[in-house]
């Protein structure tokens, strides 16, 4: 493979994987010949071969094939010295993870605290008050009582800003100590660092020296061997000099593929806490603490409180959609000089509700409505003709009509195998009933409401 190639190769490389990753992970390669279908090429540490081999792999062959010449499989290899026209310094990887050496009275970041992310700014609810309790304790810099503390869950739930928090509480309380924070992306990027420039001493030297160390995201560790065993032998480390050590991720130890047993025994030796999905309490909540910072930012905007009741309801999945849908709703309603009502909200955020709408099953509506009705699901999804049975059994058919994209058949077949005729005469008659019957009506909407929440 001659220079030209490569260069072309690599042009098209850097417009795919981004700056960063191309600095770090394409850029030192050195490219050796093609024999026999099978591309050479050569890398600086057999950990970085494995890296690129697992993550740029098949992205490389293709543009190696798209450039004319024909590999149908890449070999790795050692590079004899480091090459005059590659860059190999250090530099390299410190343009993906640039940090000082914590020293005292500082927290040495990687990924920088956002000063938005505080406890005093943290709405606490149900679903996160234990977690919101345990990161306090740990702010307080005071004996390990629980080593580690691994916080995880869902996009959006508040894992990052209980950290942010924790770091920043830290800082004020005792800036006398060493807090590293950083993602396990940007361990790793240290880690690869530090074996290129032969200095895995200094890289022991600075993880191991701290009071306490911050690690977010630590699922993407998994997987990646070398870095596992560095991590591991990091936290085995701190945990018997008894320094704090906080963790998190977006699913439990035990639900992280690729983690190895000793690490994922190591994660749970502490106290772990999940940060479940909000509830409607909570988003209100938030809403309501939002709408201080909006109402500063665009002062006479007011927002009737049935539209942030609206919003909690209808936006559940995540709490930077909903914070993002106060924002585009303030500049919407200031830029086109209306105020904030319920039509606006909806004409603004078409696109976020449609997207937010829950999706129902036929066998969720089965169950409300055979709890609405009390009786029993094998009574309304069986033979029985009886009118206490075949009633709810025809709004459930109604419902899974107008909830689910399901077709009649297909609803058919979820209620004991009927024929889609039937369910088109069921879904007919509550059409009817729902006119003249205001009871059916009350109770549609009873149903649907609580489906839809």
């Amino acid at each position: 493979m001659t220079q030209d190639h490569w260069g072309d190769i690599r042009q098209r490389l850097l417009k795919t994987v981004g700056q960063n990753n191309y600095t770090t992970w394409i850029e030192p390669i050195v490219p050796g010949d093609i024999v026999d279908n099978i591309a050479t090429l050569n890398v600086p540490t057999t950990f970085f071969g494995n890296y690129v081999s697992q993550n740029f792999a098949d992205l490389i062959l293709h543009e190696i094939n798209a450039a004319g010449l024909e590999a149908a499989r890449l070999n790795f290899a050692l590079c004899a010295k480091p090459a005059t026209n590659v860059p190999t310094s250090p530099a390299v990887i410190r343009q993906a993870a640039t940090a000082p050496k914590p020293s005292a009275s500082s927290i040495s970041s990687t990924a920088p605290l956002d000063p938005r992310f505080s406890f005093d700014n943290f709405v606490v609810g149900k679903p996160n008050e234990l977690a919101h309790a345990a990161a306090r304790r740990v702010a307080e810099g005071g004996p390990v009582t629980f080593n580690p503390l691994f916080l995880y869950g869902g996009v959006g739930l508040g894992k990052t800003h209980l950290m942010h928090a924790i770091a920043a509480e830290l800082k004020q309380r005792k800036p006398e100590m060493n807090v590293l924070y950083l993602s396990a992306e940007q361990f790793m990027y240290r880690f690869v660092q530090a074996l290129r420039d032969r200095k895995m001493m200094d890289f022991k030297e600075l993880f191991r020296s701290v009071d306490v160390l911050m690690v977010d995201d630590v699922q993407f560790i998994a997987g990646k061997d070398s870095t596992q065993e560095e991590f591991f032998h990091t936290f085995n480390a701190l945990v018997d000099q008894h320094k704090q050590i906080i963790i998190s991720a977006d699913r439990a130890p035990t639900d992280i593929k690729d983690l190895e047993d000793r690490v994922q025994s190591r994660l749970q030796c502490g106290l772990v806490v999940d940060l479940h999905p909000t509830d409607y309490e909570l988003r209100l909540g938030i809403l309501q603490s939002k709408l201080e910072v909006q109402q500063k930012t665009y002062p006479g905007l007011e927002v009737d409180k049935t539209v942030l009741e609206f919003l909690a309801h209808r936006i559940t999945s995540n709490v930077r959609v909903l914070e993002g849908a106060l924002t585009r709703l303030f500049a919407f309603a200031s830029l086109v000089g209306r105020e904030i009502n319920m039509e606006l909200t909806q004409d603004c955020l078409a696109d976020v509700l449609r997207s937010s709408e829950r999706k129902v099953t036929v066998e969720e509506i089965q169950r409300k409505v055979s709890e609405h009705y009390n009786i029993r699901l094998s009574d309304m999804i069986g033979p029985k003709r009886l009118r206490s049975y075949a009633r709810p059994r025809q709004v459930a058919m109604y419902l899974s009509k107008q909830l689910t994209s399901r077709s009649l058949p297909e609803i058919g077949r979820r209620f004991g195998g009927r024929d889609h005729t039937t369910v088109m005469h069921g879904v007919r008659r509550i059409e009817e009933l729902k006119q003249s019957d205001s009871q059916i009506a009350e109770d549609l909407e009873l149903l649907g409401r609580a489906l839809k929440s």
